[in-house]
């Protein structure tokens, strides 16, 4: 009597999450299994090729390019975006408007790409606002997202997009601290900096991978201001793995397409598996 329980229990939750699995099969996996075919494949005949599509790719200037400007992009930006966000969500957490004030770090993610991208191209464009401010102090200006400076145009895009996101994240962490913890801290004599180390953030390892894997995820998905300000060819230090998937659907060549997304899918996969591991031996 009790196993035919057991049996219907299990019987029911797996009804539960078949909707779920059918739908993860169908618009993910199922693809991302014919994209692995694609890239063994050539694009017009549909023949088997082996790696040649990984060797055309990995011998490709722009493939190379793409990878370099994007793994400097994320190894630059996610520092950065993590411990400015922390520190936002840390004075946020202690003040009485910190609900408001997070409401506007939020504000950001609200705005369409497209608003975005005018704004970048108002201040930093040919005679954009930045350029003209600096001619109201006799410095000359320069067309901002068609030079090196493009690149950190970029990095700050990212931050001021996405710092709102993280910084929820973070209040959502340091929310789950007790206050009893810091209160015994300080009875013992411990002061802010000295709560803030010894509390604050080890109990904050599980936020910090979360939002490390999230703000890796995210790096990826900058393509958008870029694109619109930029177009499909912009300045060398712009040129992201996603410019480089949009000229190759373009000119229809799916092949190196599927190589790349292959290879890229499971670069992320390795970084996230070593990340998970480095978290469960510390923790």
């Amino acid at each position: 009597m009790i196993q035919h329980h057991q049996n219907c229990k299990n019987l029911r939750g797996l009804i539960w999450i078949l909707p779920s699995f059918l739908g993860v099969l169908v618009f993910y996996l199922l693809p991302y299994a014919d994209v692995v075919r694609r890239s063994f494949t050539g694009a017009v005949e549909n023949s088997f090729v082996g790696l040649e599509n990984y060797r055309a790719i990995l011998g490709n200037t722009a493939f190379c390019l793409a990878v370099k400007n994007t793994f400097l992009f994320t190894v630059i930006c996610i520092p950065i975006l993590i411990v400015a966000a922390l520190v936002c969500a840390a004075v946020l957490d202690r003040s009485k408007y910190g609900g408001i004030v997070k409401s506007a770090f939020l504000m950001p993610m609200a705005l369409p790409a497209v608003s975005v991208a005018l704004m970048w191209r108002l201040l930093f464009h040919g005679q954009g606002m930045v350029n003209q401010c600096l001619g109201n102090f006799g410095i000359q200006g320069c067309d901002w997202m068609n030079g090196k400076n493009a690149f950190w145009i970029l990095v700050g895009s990212y931050i001021w997009k996405n710092l709102g996101y993280d910084i929820v994240l973070w209040m959502a962490g340091l929310s789950g601290i007790s206050e009893n913890i810091y209160e015994a801290a300080r009875v013992d004599g411990a002061g802010e900096w000295q709560c803030f180390l010894k509390i604050t953030l080890p109990n904050l390892k599980p936020s910090l991978y979360t939002i490390t894997v999230l703000s890796f995820l995210n790096s990826f998905k900058v393509f958008r201001e870029s694109y619109l300000v930029a177009g499909d060819y912009p300045h060398e230090s712009i040129y992201m793995m996603q410019h480089l998937f949009n000229n190759w659907f373009r000119n229809f060549s799916f092949d190196k397409m599927a190589a790349a997304a292959v290879m890229e899918s499971v670069v992320m996969l390795v970084f996230i598996l070593l990340l998970q591991k480095v978290w469960d031996r510390k923790e």
